[in-house]
C-alpha cells in the first residue's frame, strides 16, 4: 500500500508538471497574440528587432491597463478573460486614441476630442462604384445606397452638411468613395474575412483617401438581423465609420456609436439618431443643424427616401473560391520575415501573419504588391529582408531588391552576381531558402544541400571564405528546407511541407527537435489530429557522403522527420 501511494503521488506530480507546461504554451501564444493586438490598435509601438526594441514587461502591463480602461472592463493589467474576449470581438481597423480621451477626461467632458480634420464645405460627394458592389446585399437593387445614405442622414441631421450620391457611369469620385474590398487593398489596413476587422475609414483633409471608406467584403453583411444569425449589421457599421470620414476619433464611451467594437445592430434604421454624446461631438466640429434642411439625396433631383425594404432571409457567408491555393494544404514556396511580419508565399499568392494573427483567409497576388516581379510569376523561390530594410526576391536565376513595395532600378539581375558555387565548381541554378540571421546578422543562402554565408553590413555584399558548407551541419532540422526566418528573439525557423522547426537561439541543433504544424500555429486551420511521425534508419555520415538506406521512405516523410546529421548530439554555439 506503501508503494501505490508513492506511485499515486509521482502520476500526480507528473501530471501537474504537464499541465502546467501546456498552460505556459498556451499563454506565450496569448502573450504574443496581444502584443501584436496592442500594437496593431495604437496602444503601444511595434518591436523593432533591427535595433533591439523589445516590448518590456512594464510597457505590455501599461497597454494592457490603457486599453482596458478605454474599453471599460476592470483594469488589471493581466490577460484576463475579459480582455481575451474583447480582443476576439469584431470591430473596426483603425486604432483607438486613448491620448485623447484622456485629455478630454481631464476637462471634464464624457469623450475624446476630434482629430482636428474637417471638411471645408457644406456640400459634400460620395461614390459608390458598380464593380465595389458587397455580394451579401447586392441582389436588391439599391438596397446598399440606401442603407448608405440612411447613415450619412443620421449625421446631416444634427450638422449643417449635406451628401449627396454621384450617379455611377459618369466617371465622377465623390469626396468620400465607398468601397466594399478584400484582403490587401493598397491602404496599410488589409482585411481578414468574417469576423476581426468589419471595416475603416479615412479623416476628411486632402489626402488622397481622406474620406474614403472601406467595408471588408468577406463578411456576411445584413440589416435589421440580431448576431444570432452570424451576419454584421451593415447600417451600425456605415454609421460607425461615416463618423471616421467626418473627423471623429474612437470614443470610450459605452453607448457611442464610434466605440471601435461592434455591439450589434442598432435597431430601426429609419428612426435612428445619434446618442447625444456623438452629436454634441460631431456638432463641437460643424456646428448644429439648422430646424428645417433638406435631406440627403440618393440623387439630385430624388425629393426624399424611400423606405427600407423588409429584411430578408440571412445569407451564409460565401464559399472560398476554388481557384485560389488552400492554406492549409501542400507546402509553401517560401517565408519571409518582413517588417516583423511574416509573408508565406504559394504560387502566385501569398498570406501574411502578423506574431500570431493570420491577416486574411484570402490570399493576395504577389505581382500586385511589390511592383516590378513579372506578372505571370508562378512562384517565388526564396525572399528575405536584408539589415537596411531593403527586400530581395529570388525567382529561378535571377534575383529582384525592393524598396518597401517597388522594385529598385536595374533588376532583376542574374544569380551569379552573389559568387557561389557548389563543391562540384558548378553555380546554384537557384536559391532554396534565404534569410538573415539575428544572432550574427549575416545572411545565409541555401541550395543544393550547402549553404553560403554573406556579410551586407557595408556598400559591397561580401561572399565570406570557407563556403559552401553542408547544409547537414543544422542538425535536427531539413536539410533542404522551403525556407529560413529567423524571428522572435531571434530563434531560427525551418520551413519544410507543412510542418516547422525551431532552433533556438545561437543553437545549431537541439536534441529531439519536434516538428510542428503550419496549418494549425500560422495558417489557423483546423486539422485533424497528426498520425504519429514514421521515423527511419539514421543516415551514417562518411565525410561528404551520405549513405542511407531509404528504400521505404519517401521522401516528403523523410522530410517530416527532422533529418539530422547522424550522431544526434547537442552541439554549443558555433559559428557557421
Amino acid at each position: 500500500m506503501r508503494y501505490v501511494g508513492h506511485l499515486v503521488a509521482v502520476v500526480a506530480v507528473i501530471c501537474i508538471i504537464i499541465s502546467l507546461r501546456a498552460c505556459s504554451a498556451q499563454t506565450a501564444e496569448q502573450h504574443n497574440g496581444a502584443v501584436d493586438w496592442l500594437s496593431r490598435y495604437g496602444y503601444m509601438p511595434p518591436p523593432d528587432l533591427r535595433r533591439g526594441a523589445l516590448q518590456t514587461h512594464e510597457g505590455i502591463d501599461r497597454a494592457l491597463r490603457q486599453m482596458q480602461r478605454f474599453a471599460g472592463i476592470e483594469e488589471t493589467g493581466r490577460l484576463d478573460s475579459a480582455t481575451l474576449a474583447l480582443m476576439k470581438s469584431p470591430r473596426c481597423s483603425l486604432p483607438d486614441s486613448p491620448a485623447s480621451e484622456d485629455l478630454w477626461r481631464r476637462r471634464k467632458r464624457k469623450r475624446r476630442a476630434a482629430v482636428g480634420l474637417r471638411w471645408d464645405k457644406v456640400d459634400i460627394t460620395w461614390s459608390y462604384p458598380s464593380l465595389d458592389r458587397s455580394p451579401s446585399l447586392h441582389q436588391q437593387t439599391g438596397l446598399v445606397e440606401l442603407i448608405l445614405t440612411y447613415a450619412l442622414k443620421s449625421w446631416s441631421d444634427v450638422i449643417p452638411l449635406d451628401f449627396h450620391l454621384l450617379q455611377d457611369g459618369a466617371g465622377a469620385e465623390g469626396d468620400i468613395r465607398v468601397e466594399f474590398t478584400s484582403s490587401y487593398h493598397n491602404d496599410g489596413y488589409p482585411f481578414d474575412g468574417a469576423g476581426g476587422n468589419l471595416a475603416h475609414a479615412f479623416y476628411p483633409g486632402t489626402a488622397l483617401m481622406a474620406g474614403d471608406t472601406h467595408f471588408d467584403d468577406g463578411e456576411s453583411w445584413s440589416y435589421g438581423y440580431g448576431d444570432e444569425h452570424g451576419t454584421t449589421d451593415l447600417f451600425t457599421v456605415a454609421v460607425h465609420e461615416f463618423g471616421h470620414a467626418l473627423g471623429l476619433s474612437h470614443s470610450s464611451s459605452d453607448v457611442s456609436i464610434m466605440k471601435p467594437y461592434y455591439q450589434g445592430s442598432v435597431g430601426d434604421i429609419p428612426s435612428y439618431t445619434l446618442p447625444t454624446d456623438d452629436k454634441w461631438a460631431i456638432q463641437a466640429v460643424y456646428g448644429r443643424r439648422a430646424k428645417s434642411h433638406r435631406p440627403p439625396t440618393v440623387a439630385p433631383t430624388a425629393p426624399s427616401l424611400p423606405n427600407i425594404p423588409s429584411p430578408p432571409p440571412p445569407r451564409s457567408t460565401p464559399h472560398p473560391d476554388p481557384a485560389l491555393p488552400d492554406r492549409c494544404t501542400g507546402w509553401y514556396d517560401a517565408v519571409a520575415n518582413i517588417r516583423g511580419e511574416v509573408f508565406f508565399f504559394k504560387g502566385a499568392f501569398f498570406w501574411r501573419v502578423q506574431r500570431s494573427s493570420l491577416m486574411s483567409r484570402s490570399p493576395a497576388l504577389i505581382h500586385n504588391f511589390w511592383l516590378g516581379l513579372p506578372a505571370g510569376l508562378t512562384a517565388v523561390d526564396a525572399a528575405y529582408e536584408r539589415t537596411d530594410g531593403h527586400i530581395v526576391f529570388f525567382i529561378g536565376d535571377q534575383y529582384w531588391m525592393f524598396k518597401d513595395t517597388v522594385a529598385l532600378p536595374g533588376y532583376p539581375r542574374p544569380l551569379d552576381d552573389w559568387g557561389m558555387s557548389t563543391t562540384r565548381g558548378q553555380p546554384p541554378q537557384r536559391v532554396e531558402a534565404a534569410f538573415v540571421w539575428t544572432h550574427n546578422h549575416k545572411t545565409y543562402l541555401f541550395s543544393e544541400g550547402h549553404f553560403w554565408r554573406f556579410d551586407e553590413s557595408g556598400p559591397d555584399r561580401r561572399l565570406e571564405a570557407g563556403y559552401p558548407r553542408a547544409a547537414s551541419l543544422w542538425t535536427g532540422v531539413p536539410s533542404d528546407p522551403d525556407d529560413i526566418i529567423s524571428w522572435g528573439d531571434g530563434n531560427c525557423y525551418f520551413f519544410k511541407d507543412m510542418s516547422y522547426w525551431i532552433l533556438k537561439r545561437g543553437e545549431l541543433d537541439l536534441n529531439n527537435l519536434t516538428p510542428k504544424s503550419v496549418a494549425v500555429d500560422w495558417m489557423k486551420c483546423e486539422v485533424p489530429e497528426p498520425r504519429p511521425t514514421l521515423m527511419t534508419k539514421v543516415p551514417e555520415h562518411r565525410g561528404q557522403e551520405c549513405h542511407c538506406d531509404t528504400r521505404s521512405v519517401s521522401g516528403r516523410e523523410r522530410y517530416l522527420q527532422g533529418a539530422t546529421d547522424g550522431n544526434r548530439r547537442l552541439r554549443k554555439k558555433t559559428d557557421i
